[in-house]
């Protein structure tokens, strides 16, 4: 069975969109650790090659969902916008950690406004939305004055509490798997590469703003020619895919994939007996989709391991990442 103490480890740092630094830095150190030798991008990626004149980039993002202090409430609680796009629903009550611009942080608990049921009957009914929910701090505050007091102000960055677990039947339960199992995915590769004595002439990239919009559309060498982005496989009742298998994306919400890429990891997933299923996402968008739409000229695949529950609180199977692992090595091989 996969030893997944690195994702597990990368879980675990907070990481929302525009506050990557210290998921970044615990990339850096992994990479190091297997003797590579990674870089930092302009925009706070990280960019890794593993072998002499890249070609291939293999690229996952390290950035999830979380929530931003869009205003301080009269009460003393906190309005928030959100970063990416959570389900409400699943995180409302989650716990939070709130990090102001001066180092502190701060707990807390995201609630639906007038949240007690002995006191409002709509409280189990209602829709949920940033208008009608706030995050109550763990501190001793009854007005807007006495959060300011505390340091907290507009803009600082909420982390929701991530809830591992590694279950003995090999399922991994967590928020944001989407991508931190892609991430995990890439650093079997270069750790499989570093123990097999082999170079490849790839480049992982660990993008930082991909739950907005543009973390894929710059930072790759230039000798990249193809891009192989590693990102949670969709699972619904329109989908085949599975927790255990790797997803194989024809086509999302930015249209299809390059067909003879898709082919020819369909085939090494045949060839080799690699549990897979091929889908169309019908609500999706990747790195690749942000590559493509900023004119970059490259060949485009989008493969992943299997996530149930996604945007909410997600599930995979070591095997749907052994899986996707092992289509990586395989295609790397043909290089």
């Amino acid at each position: 069975m996969l030893d997944i103490t690195t994702l597990r480890e990368l879980l675990l740092i907070d990481s929302p969109t525009g506050f990557t630094d210290r998921a970044a830095e615990y990339i850096v150190g992994v990479l190091e650790g297997y003797g590579w030798k990674p870089e930092r991008t302009q925009k706070g990626a990280v960019r890794c090659s593993l072998g002499e004149t890249p070609t291939l980039a293999i690229a996952g993002h390290t950035d999830t969902l979380g929530a931003i202090i869009s205003g301080i409430n009269s009460n003393g609680t906190l309005a928030f916008s959100l970063l990416g796009g959570p389900l409400l629903p699943t995180f409302e009550g989650s716990y939070v950690r709130i990090y102001t611009l001066d180092g502190a942080v701060f707990t807390g608990t995201v609630l639906f406004n007038n949240p007690s049921a002995h006191s409002n009957k709509k409280a189990a009914t209602a829709e949920r939305s940033t208008d009608n929910m706030h995050i109550r701090i763990d501190e001793e505050v009854k007005t807007k004055d006495d959060v300011k007091t505390l340091g907290i102000r507009t803009g600082d960055i909420v982390c929701f509490d991530v809830k591992f677990q590694h279950t003995p039947s090999g399922f991994v339960k967590s928020h944001f798997l989407d991508n931190k199992a892609g991430c995990f995915v890439q650093f079997e590769i270069a750790r499989r590469l570093h123990e097999q004595g082999k170079t490849a002439p790839v480049e992982l990239y660990f993008s930082t703003y991909e739950e907005v919009g543009h973390g894929g559309t710059c930072g790759y060498s230039d000798t990249i020619k193809d891009l192989l982005v590693i990102d949670m496989g969709v699972l619904g009742d329109s989908c085949e895919g599975n927790e255990y298998s790797c997803s194989i994306c024809a086509k999302d919400s930015g249209g299809p994939y390059d067909y003879n890429f898709r082919k020819q990891l369909v085939h090494l997933a045949e060839q080799h007996s690699v549990r897979h299923a091929i889908d169309v996402y019908p609500f999706y968008s990747s790195d690749g989709t942000a590559a493509l739409r900023a004119g970059k000229d490259y060949r485009v695949a989008l493969i992943g391991p299997g996530v149930a529950a996604s945007h909410g609180m997600e599930r995979t199977h070591v095997k749907g990442l052994e899986a996707t692992v092992e289509l990586c090595m395989k295609y790397i091989e043909t290089l």
